[in-house]
Order: C-alpha cells, then sequence, then structure tokens
C-alpha cells in the first residue's frame, strides 16, 4: 500500500473476499468454514488435494476485493451489487474474527480495507478455486432490470438451439413427408438417389 508492504505469508491461501449486496452472517460462516477447510495441498506422501490450510498449518492472507461482485453492462464494469463500503468494512472485519477464532489468530493476515494495493500472488500450481456461498432465495421483485436482463442471458445460453417447443410437441402428420424426423425410422420418399 503506497509503495509500503503491510503483510505477507509463506505457503498458504490468499483469499479475495468480494462481498455481496445479499451477504449475511450465514454466508460468512459458510465462507468460513470453507476456507479452513478446503483440500487443496497434498499430504506427507504427496497425494494431491488432501490436507488443508489447518491441517498443513498454513497461513491464510485475506484481501477485500469488491470487483469480484462486477456485473458487466455491455463492457463495462458496474459494482452496484457490491457491499457500500461502511457495510463492507464491518463485515469484512467481522470475516476475519471468524477466521482468526476457527483458527490460529496468528496465521490470519490481511492487507488494507479500501485501499489501492499492488498484489503479488504466486500460485503454486497455478490453482485457484472459486468459492461461494449458499444461494439465497431472491425475491423475483427485487431484481433489477440488469439482473433480469442478465438472467435472460444465462438461460438462452444453456438452451440448444433447436424447434421450438410448439413445434416439438405438435402432433407429427405421418402423411406429410416434411413431418419425418427419421427417429420413428419412416423415411421421406422425397430422396435423391
Amino acid at each position: 500500500v503506497g509503495g509500503e508492504q503491510i503483510s505477507s505469508i509463506g505457503r498458504g491461501l490468499c483469499v479475495l473476499l468480494g462481498i455481496s449486496l445479499e451477504d449475511t452472517q450465514r454466508e460468512l460462516e459458510h465462507m468460513v468454514r470453507k476456507i479452513l477447510n478446503l483440500r487443496v495441498f497434498e499430504d506427507e506422501s504427496g497425494k494431491h488435494w488432501s490436507k488443508s490450510v489447518m491441517d498443513k498449518q498454513y497461513e491464510v492472507l485475506c484481501v477485500s476485493q469488491f470487483t469480484l461482485q462486477c456485473i458487466l453492462k455491455g463492457n463495462k464494469p458496474d459494482y452496484h451489487m457490491a457491499m457500500p463500503t461502511e457495510q463492507a468494512e464491518s463485515f469484512y472485519n467481522n470475516f476475519l474474527e471468524q477466521l482468526r477464532k476457527a483458527y490460529k489468530p496468528e496465521l490470519i493476515k490481511d492487507g488494507k480495507f479500501g485501499a489501492y494495493m499492488q498484489v503479488h500472488i504466486q500460485n503454486d500450481g497455478p490453482v485457484t478455486i472459486e468459492l461461494e456461498s449458499p444461494a439465497a432465495a431472491v425475491d423475483p421483485k427485487q431484481l433489477t432490470k440488469l439482473e433480469k436482463q442478465q438472467q435472460r442471458k444465462e438461460k438462452t445460453r444453456t438452451k440448444v438451439p433447436s424447434e421450438s417447443s410448439r413445434e416439438r410437441n405438435a402432433p407429427r402428420n405421418k402423411d406429410d413427408p416434411s413431418a419425418s424426423s427419421g427417429a420413428e425410422g419412416d423415411v421421406s420418399s422425397e430422396r435423391e438417389p
């Protein structure tokens, strides 16, 4: 921060924490458990994905990063889903406190909330894992226009281009050669040799 190193760790986890408007104490507790128990380290025999940061007695460096709550408006990032600064700082400090209570306080480090930071991460692998708290039930009436558009886009991305549902569900006329799907074994008589 400002050219001065304020925190560092050796082996362990670097947690980039994005705090959403909708996050509650329940999400906070879930994330603390997941982070501390995530098995991403190898055991003594070299078996990968066997040990957690607590098992290995490694350190955890936490950095608050509101940009993880970004929604794109075209090519412009929009951060309205990030928790406002005043609330987020309290939430973040509570998160750190819970990590320290659940683990060893001296092994939990952090950056400086709200500061412009240069974060240097040396990924071992590299391994980057995205964790999300369980999705809270959202009242559709509370969604913004932008969020509704985002949901519609996601739904259309998962659909395979195909005939419309009306065409799919319409009864087929066996006498109509254009109605043949080939699935029932009927073949149009208008084939070329």
